[in-house]
């Protein structure tokens, strides 16, 4: 028997190179004789670099960059040498894990960390950069991001902008000729698995704003802002991108990534997918198993799970999937190739103590899957 295991991080618990290896360990219980092939798999946000390296031969390298609220963090990215491309995980730079709950406030993030990255694949030599979008802090449309690489925002008196989506209601004037000259002969992917655009009440302010530290003022004036600074590029680059599909992403940062940089998008997890040979992996096998933390109606847009199961599905390999919990809308699963979800937590319990067994808890379900697969094998 051949079983695929393919699944995401479990947030604030496992990565998911720990999370396919807790199920690995529980299969192996039941079924000692198995082929057990473990390809850790993301969508884009954060433990994307993880992902990707424990299957892809790269390197794991460091850089010391602004995080979203200007102090200095550590963030790790990875070179794949053979072909000279770069993975930048925005999280690592400016994500909302790097704040603490009380201290979040989307109108002052900064995406400037995540541009530094890009520096850093430049001076590398990259030929591509694939930039991963999930888990952001910000929403200053990628302002900040934009001025690391050279470009200025100013005011009508000619002050420069501080950092931050909100100081962008006061822009006037977008100044390129600083930009590196090195990016024109990068060709930048995006990774995102939001569709929304910049601005308007599906933008990236009133969908995304309030999860970031954003008060309903604030939604508002942040949404007028991104909505000046798109008209702002629009009148330097003679072209109005707000309105396509991902340009919301990461506060904005699609947008950004797209007028500026003239990236491609393209769903995170069909990204990652490609870059483990997820469906060469897949191929003869007899079961896959996928999961993440919390699964819901909301995985349906795009999430790692899905994404797995739309490969399986080329293939006709059912597909068993393992979360934390199982929220509402769960089931709209089964019909998007999902045979069958658990969920971990076998009685009551809190959320911290879920989240430190989270081992045990994958290899006992893990285990209770692969007695119910060989007796019904047998049959």
């Amino acid at each position: 028997m051949k079983i695929v295991i393919a699944p995401d991080s479990f947030k604030d618990s496992l990565s998911s190179e720990g999370v396919a290896e807790a199920i690995a360990c529980g299969l192996l219980q039941a079924l000692p004789n198995a082929e057990l092939v473990l390809c850790p798999m993301a969508d884009g946000g954060e433990g994307t670099v993880d992902a990707i390296l424990a299957v892809v031969k790269g390197e794991r390298r460091e850089a010391k960059v602004h995080g979203p609220l200007g102090d200095v963090v550590t963030a790790r990215w990875a070179w794949l040498p053979n072909t000279k491309t770069a993975i930048i995980e925005m999280a690592e730079a400016s994500g909302l894990q790097l704040i603490p709950l009380a201290s979040r406030d989307a109108s002052i993030t900064s995406s400037f960390g995540t541009g530094q990255l890009i520096l850093e694949a430049a001076d590398a030599g990259a030929k591509k950069i694939i930039l991963t979008i999930g888990g952001s802090a910000t929403n200053d449309g990628g302002a900040g991001m934009l001025s690391a690489l050279g470009a200025g925002f100013y005011d009508i008196g000619g002050n420069e902008l501080p950092p931050g989506g909100l100081a962008l209601m006061s822009l006037s004037r977008i100044e390129l000729s600083g930009l590196d000259p090195r990016l024109r002969a990068v060709l930048f992917e995006v990774a995102a698995d939001v569709d929304n655009p910049l601005c308007g009440p599906q933008g990236a302010s009133h969908v995304f704003g309030r999860q970031k530290g954003a008060s309903c003022e604030q939604v508002q004036l942040l949404d007028t802002a991104l909505a000046r600074f798109a008209d702002c590029s629009a009148s330097v680059l003679d072209e109005d991108v707000r309105d396509i599909a991902g340009a919301g992403a990461a506060g904005g940062m699609g947008f950004a990534a797209r007028a500026f940089l003239g990236a491609n998008f393209r769903p995170g997890v069909e990204v990652v997918a490609e870059l483990v040979g997820l469906s060469e992996k897949i191929k003869g096998a007899d079961l896959v198993i996928t999961g993440e933390g919390r699964c819901d109606a909301q995985t349906l847009r795009g999430k790692t799970p899905i994404g797995v199961a739309r490969i399986a599905r080329e293939h006709d390999v059912p597909v068993l999937l393992l979360a934390g919990t199982l929220g509402e809308g769960y089931e709209a699963l089964y019909d998007h190739s999902i045979t069958a979800a658990f969920a971990l937590v076998s009685g009551p319990m809190t959320l911290a103590d879920a989240c430190s067994q989270a081992p045990r808890l994958l290899q006992e379900r893990a285990r209770d899957i692969a007695l119910l697969w060989r007796t019904a094998s047998k049959r």
